[in-house]
Formats: C-alpha cells, sequence, structure tokens
C-alpha cells in the first residue's frame, strides 16, 4: 500500500507574531523548503493542510504537487489539522511533517519506512522528534485527534507498539519563535 506524506502547515503562528510559512528561507519560503523535502520523499501522494495565513500562503508558496486541505479549526492545534486531513489519505502509512521543520531528511523518512510497528518517531541523538510514521491501524485514532501535542499522546499512551527509528544528529529546528527561526538561520550560515 502507498505512502501518504502529511505537511502541517496550518498553524495561525501565534508565538511568532507573523505568517512563519511565509518567512524567507534559502531564497524562498520556510514552508517551500520543507514542501521541497517533502517531494524529495517520494510519497504517492502528498497533502498539505492549510489554516492562518491560507490565502498568503496559496499566493506564496509553490503547492505543485500537493492536495491542499483547509483546515478551519487550525487554531484548535495541530491534532484538528491531522484529524482534518485523515479521511484523505489514500495510502496504508502516512508521514506527519511540520511546515516549519526544514531540517528534516528524506534518509529519515526511509528509516522510519522500515519500522515493523504501526507508529514509529525518529530518535536522534539528543531525543524524539518528527517526522512521525503512522499505519492504518492507527488512523481511526488520529481521526479523533484533539488539541497541539495530541499526536504525542497518542505516541506515549501505550496503545500501540512505537519503534524508535535512530537518525544522526539533533532534532531539527522547529521554527515557532524568533529565537528559532534565528538559529535556523545562523546554522545556515556555517
Amino acid at each position: 500500500m502507498g505512502v501518504t506524506g502529511l505537511v502541517l502547515a496550518a498553524g495561525g503562528s501565534l508565538r511568532l507574531g507573523e505568517a512563519k510559512q511565509l518567512l524567507p528561507y534559502r531564497g524562498r519560503t520556510l514552508l517551500d523548503a520543507t514542501l521541497d523535502v517533502a517531494r524529495s520523499c517520494g510519497f504517492d501522494q502528498l497533502l498539505v493542510t492549510l489554516g492562518g495565513s491560507a490565502p498568503a500562503v496559496r499566493d506564496q508558496v509553490d503547492l505543485s504537487g500537493c492536495t491542499v486541505i483547509e483546515n478551519p479549526s487550525y487554531s484548535a492545534g495541530c491534532g484538528s489539522s491531522v484529524s482534518s486531513a485523515i479521511s484523505r489519505v489514500r495510502g496504508g502509512s502516512l508521514v506527519l511533517l511540520l511546515g516549519d521543520q526544514p531540517g528534516v531528511r528524506a534518509s529519515s523518512v526511509r528509516a522510519l519506512l522500515a519500522a515493523p510497528t504501526s507508529i514509529a518517531v525518529c530518535r536522534y541523538d539528543d531525543g524524539l522528534g518528527h517526522p512521525f510514521l503512522f499505519r492504518r491501524p492507527v488512523f481511526s485514532e488520529l481521526a479523533g485527534l484533539h488539541g497541539d501535542k495530541a499526536v504525542w499522546k497518542l505516541l506515549h499512551s501505550g496503545a500501540f507498539p512505537v519503534t524508535e527509528a535512530p537518525v544522526d544528529g539533533p532534532v531539527p529546528i522547529d521554527v515557532d519563535t524568533r529565537a528559532d527561526y534565528e538559529r535556523l538561520l545562523a546554522g545556515e550560515a556555517r
């Protein structure tokens, strides 16, 4: 069965104060960089959720090859984006990526796909982090997610066995604040 990539990009960027999806990064936008990584993974289907700043994102980001899902409940957290997209997943596996985390590598996704369990998470040198893998037996749980840390709660619930796929390096920077963005840009300057 096929693999679907889901890029979560619906957030309202409340902690940052501006649309983080549109922050300049490598001559384009932060979301463009993340979508480039997602496209390099060779997913059979690529979904992206939009909510906050959706019209501006549609105008400024290259969404080619993506099925865009508008999440009107985006302010309720990432769980609402996952639950709004799950019915559109055609494949038997779902890889969840964050739209504000361009440092993820396609090799990390491949490591997840090798996992024997219905849930897998990347085990970086300094902790657990995205992307996550969910297989069809978990989809009904994903459909009912609510809140900002709902995926993490499912991961740690004990309801399903979880594989921690080893990935070299630190957890890629997830841009939630101005300081996160500055750390991301500082890393690019090296």
